[in-house]
């Protein structure tokens, strides 16, 4: 009720909504249900991706832009809040400073980006985001002298936020606050616009709408809640680095999320994140237990051996994509 309230969306379906539900309280109560230091990092990139996920769901879900330019946003928020509290005074003026800059430098960029690369097609848009995020990565490991290099910057935050659980309090409200405004955006009549665009391009323009306005629009506001993102993640990790944010890597990441969550559906984007963070980062454990339980057995021992945790990743995606085509959102609303 509170979600429709806000946002305008109904779930769908009661199993959706008690999925999360449950999600959204383990990340609000994580710091107390689940003690340790690695349980709070797990929780704060759940938040993290969350967000980064719903933002890039905005240009492929609801709009169909194809971009892999997006980790170069999210990186373009770590290095802005990095490089401020590096060189400037510690302090709230010098995190608003990196924070603004940042996505000022965002919107420049995705404006240009969409300007000159929304009009031609799909492949081919995909092709200079690419080639985008390529040259920036280059570029930031170049620059050693401002950021830090392939090394990346190291920093101190504001007195406020370094207990980990004020930290983590700030990444999980402001997440949750630019979901439910990405929500709001997609259903609002702007939202409905980017659908009937990616549903039919030529019959939204037959219809007076200016495309590549409301494509660069979307393309923008992607951008800039990434860059938010990587800003968040960068205050989390009190580090930020090409391999933290811009590593190709986590593109490819977010393709998985987007598609195992379910494309179109910011709620996907929770279960997704979710889902993929938490394989990430315990599946690997958890092979090893069982390949360590089934020592005596032929052959099960090494194919459960903790080093072939891509593997059954990979497994576990290909099963997803199989059983739920549209998405674990889509699959549950279409049972309902």
């Amino acid at each position: 009720m509170i979600t429709t309230l806000l946002s305008g969306d109904r779930m769908g379906s009661r199993a959706l909504t008690a999925i999360l539900a449950a999600i959204v309280l383990a990340l609000a109560f994580a710091p107390f249900i689940f003690p340790g230091t690695r349980a709070l990092d797990v929780a704060a990139k759940v938040c993290v991706f969350v967000l980064l996920v719903a933002s890039y769901d905005l240009l492929l879900g609801y709009t169909g832009i194809v971009s892999f330019a997006h980790t170069m946003f999210f990186g373009i928020g770590g290095y802005g809040v990095a490089i401020a509290l590096s060189r400037m005074e510690v302090g709230w003026a010098a995190l608003a400073a990196g924070t603004l800059a940042a996505l000022a430098l965002s919107l420049a960029l995705s404006f240009l980006i969409g300007l000159f690369s929304l009009r031609v097609k799909a492949i081919f848009f995909a092709m200079i985001t690419l080639a985008v995020a390529s040259f920036f990565q280059i570029l930031a490991s170049q620059l050693s002298g401002l950021t830090g290099g392939e090394d990346g910057l190291t920093f101190r935050i504001p007195e406020l936020l370094r207990p980990r659980l004020a930290a983590y309090y700030l990444v999980f409200g402001a997440a949750l606050a630019l979901f439910l405004a990405l929500l709001r955006v997609v259903n609002s009549p702007f939202g409905r616009v980017l659908l009937s665009i990616r549903e039919n391009e030529f019959r939204a323009e037959a219809l007076g709408y200016r495309t590549v306005v409301y494509r660069t629009i979307a393309n923008c506001l992607g951008a800039l809640v990434a860059t938010l993102a990587g800003a968040l993640y960068a205050l989390w990790l009190r580090y930020t680095g090409p391999n933290t944010t811009l590593d190709f890597a986590i593109m490819i990441d977010i393709l998985l999320m987007v598609v195992i969550g379910g494309m179109g559906t910011m709620y996907g984007a929770v279960i997704g994140a979710a889902i993929f963070v938490v394989a990430q980062n315990y599946l690997q454990a958890g092979m090893k237990a069982l390949s360590e339980s089934l020592k005596g057995a032929p052959l099960l021992p090494e194919l459960f051996h903790p080093d072939r945790w891509l593997l059954w990743l990979g497994v576990l995606f290909v099963l997803s994509v199989y059983y739920f085509p549209r998405g674990i959102v889509g699959q549950l609303r279409a049972v309902r």
